[in-house]
């Protein structure tokens, strides 16, 4: 896993081979952050990375000078290996939790500027992810929702769709409150 843009650009995490996921390809990232940055000075936005895995996306939006990024990921393993990288980055304007997704949602009592989901494509509750999201209050007014999904799905009929990106196989439904 290797941070593509940022302060940290080139720096390279080899997480376990037993650590199952899908990380979001290099390509992907650079394409969805192309876009990001052109459109948002991230110095003040709180970031929520949903189903975070390795961590990848969330040290995306901390190399690139978010205010603050949190992590939610439910796996032992992968929440003790964003730990890991949090300690070697040195960061400290992030927090990690271990725990699922959509109890999150339903308990935090704040609000995120940014959130990011990339859910594991089998997940049975996929296609309710934005429901959850929206539905939980955690994202500010005018806030931005990225959903990173499989062609399969299609979320265009969604009340707050706003547009998809396509990078191969990974799509980015982008999301507004």
């Amino acid at each position: 896993m290797r941070i593509v843009g940022g302060k940290y650009k080139g720096r390279i995490f080899s997480p376990s081979k037993k650590m199952s996921g899908r990380p979001t390809t290099d390509i992907a990232k650079e394409g969805l952050f192309n876009i990001l940055e052109n459109r948002i000075d991230f110095s003040n936005k709180t970031v929520l990375d949903l189903f975070s895995g390795t961590g990848s996306m969330g040290y995306e939006f901390v190399s690139r000078g978010a205010k603050e990024v949190t992590f939610i990921e439910k796996n032992f393993q992968h929440y003790q290996f964003i730990l890991s990288v949090i300690k070697k980055l040195e960061i400290d304007n992030v927090r990690a939790f271990k725990t699922d997704v959509f109890k999150f949602l339903f308990k935090y009592q704040g609000q995120f500027d940014i959130v990011f989901a990339d859910p594991p494509f089998d997940l049975p509750q996929f296609a309710e992810v934005p429901a959850a999201v929206f539905s939980g209050n955690i994202l500010k007014n005018k806030g931005l929702f990225i959903l990173e999904h499989p062609k399969e799905y299609s979320f265009t009929s969604h009340p707050n769709f706003k547009e998809i990106r396509n990078y191969g196989k990974v799509n980015f439904s982008f999301f507004e409150a």
